[in-house]
């Protein structure tokens, strides 16, 4: 994605912070202990939202910090986890010194990175064998109604990170599946919060409601149900610097 393209998306969201905060999918927690251990650790979360992976990263027990570039998801943050420092960065520039962390995580975020500068400043953050763990959630498009919405608002597909030889140990994969609750009203809200609405006319944002609310009015395994599960494949990564 151009750069001024990938800033725009990476800062559209702070207008819909409470919304992205309440419709967005929390993660599995085994997915969390695979990316970090069961010891506590100190965590930078890299692009941190509204929080709701930092949360889980506190509730583990770990020592986190939230970076997070978007003032109004940032305010978010900082309102739903008062004991949580929330410096202002990004990626690119984290405000903290050389090797002064155990782990580096990144939520829903690593794809708005800027690779070639956030790669070496990650590995700065990192003391050595220090983890980077990118993690997203997105569809599982095995479900076809699922398949169906992503014909409908464009995929979401997930491209394992391409680290640094010098830097970083070679990646690793794991995948986990879920579900949180859905309903006709709840798959609108969460299409509402994704960039790729924020940022579009309000012809396409009125396509997009119409079209997904029409799937769950005609749909076999929708319709007619107030309340379904939305089903959805996390894909946590890890690797250790050098």
């Amino acid at each position: 994605m151009e750069p001024e393209k990938r800033d725009r998306h990476r800062l559209s969201f702070g207008p819909a912070a409470d919304l992205y905060d309440e419709v967005r999918p929390s993660y599995p927690a085994e997915a969390i202990d695979w990316m970090l251990g069961p010891a506590s650790r100190k965590v930078v979360d890299l692009g941190a939202g509204t929080g709701i992976f930092t949360r889980q990263l506190v509730a583990a027990g770990h020592d986190v910090l939230a970076v997070e570039p978007d003032p109004g998801m940032r305010a978010k943050l900082a309102a739903r986890l008062p004991g949580v420092a929330t410096p202002a960065g990004s990626a690119e520039s984290v405000p903290l010194p050389d090797a002064s962390v155990d782990a580096v995580v990144a939520a829903q975020s690593y794809h708005w990175f800027d690779p070639a500068v956030a790669h070496p400043e990650i590995a700065r953050l990192l003391a050595p064998g220090g983890v980077f763990a990118p993690i997203w959630n997105h569809r599982d498009n095995e479900v076809d109604w699922v398949a169906r919405l992503t014909e409908i608002v464009g995929s979401e597909a997930v491209v394992p990170p391409e680290l640094p030889d010098e830097l970083f140990e070679p990646m690793q994969r794991a995948d986990f599946r879920h579900e949180v609750p859905s309903s006709p009203d709840l798959l609108v809200a969460l299409i509402r919060s994704r960039s790729y609405y924020l940022t579009s006319a309000p012809a396409e944002r009125d396509r997009l409601e119409s079209e997904v609310r029409q799937l769950c009015a005609t749909h076999p395994d929708l319709r007619g149900r107030d309340r379904f599960p939305m089903p959805y494949l996390t894909s946590a990564f890890r690797t250790a610097r050098r």
